[in-house]
């Protein structure tokens, strides 16, 4: 168990809190994009070293809203030299950091390509082996697919949603196909993550911010993919939706 805790008491932040975390947001992720650029331009950036920021990044993301973080379940070994797949639920913006301090290895997550635009951070998460599938174009995908699997097969452990988009109210979303391909097509282990209280630390399509929330992570049975063909794919997103929810509590 992992229990990240700065300030116990939930409260609602006032304006000038808000403007703050939101400044303080922006500041973390232009330093840590920064220094992953300058290492990379100086031919010194690791794998081990993206790993140290992400992590450090996302923990100063979490205190600036003094996350209560507690962390259950049996975590999968990384190093087993399969391929894993983070599959979690999606309530909020904090979902990833969440899951990069709550996890260990190289977790690297499967990125729309909107966010390789954004500056300083896009370039970084290049730099840092983020991964990115234009289905959109169809020779593009395939190579991003097979620099994907790459990723995996090197040691990499990949994070999506399969619901696509954050859930309004924290309940679990409609799952898209697109990341359960990615699962088929590189036969990965696929690990489902439900995170319970995320919701309430920045409600979706709010600017309300809420400091000190309690945020239980709870990671599900793993399920691997070997055994399903293309054809069963509607019953591996039933069978990892279900573990999502169980983790959730909700069956």
């Amino acid at each position: 168990m992992i229990r990240l805790t700065v300030n116990p008491i939930v409260e609602s932040a006032t304006l000038m809190r808000r403007v703050m975390v939101v400044l303080g947001s922006i500041g973390v992720t232009s330093l840590y994009s920064s220094l992953i650029l300058v290492r990379a331009l100086l031919g010194r950036l690791t794998r081990e070293r993206v790993d140290r920021y992400t992590r450090d990044w996302s923990a100063l993301l979490l205190r600036l809203v003094r996350v209560n973080l507690n962390v259950e379940g049996r975590i999968p070994d990384f190093e087993d030299g399969r391929r894993y797949l983070i599959l979690c639920s999606h309530a909020s913006h904090y979902d990833i950091p969440l899951s990069f301090v709550a996890l260990p290895g190289s977790i690297r997550m499967l990125a729309k390509k909107e966010l390789f635009r954004i500056p300083l951070l896009g370039p970084a998460m290049r730099a840092g082996e983020f991964p990115s599938i234009d289905r959109s174009n169809h020779q593009r995908a395939l190579e991003d697919l097979q620099t994907a699997r790459d990723m995996m097969e090197s040691g990499i452990v990949l994070w999506a949603a399969p619901e696509g988009t954050r859930s309004a109210d924290g309940s679990l979303g409609t799952f898209k196909k697109g990341c359960f391909h990615l699962a088929l097509d590189t036969q990965a282990v696929i690990v489902p993550v439900g995170i319970r209280g995320n919701e309430k630390v920045l409600p979706a399509r709010t600017c309300q911010i809420n400091l000190g929330q309690p945020v239980d992570f709870v990671v599900g049975e793993p399920l691997d993919t070997a055994g399903y063909g293309r054809e069963q794919l509607p019953e591996l997103m039933e069978a990892v939706r279900g573990r999502i929810e169980r983790a959730r509590g909700e069956r």
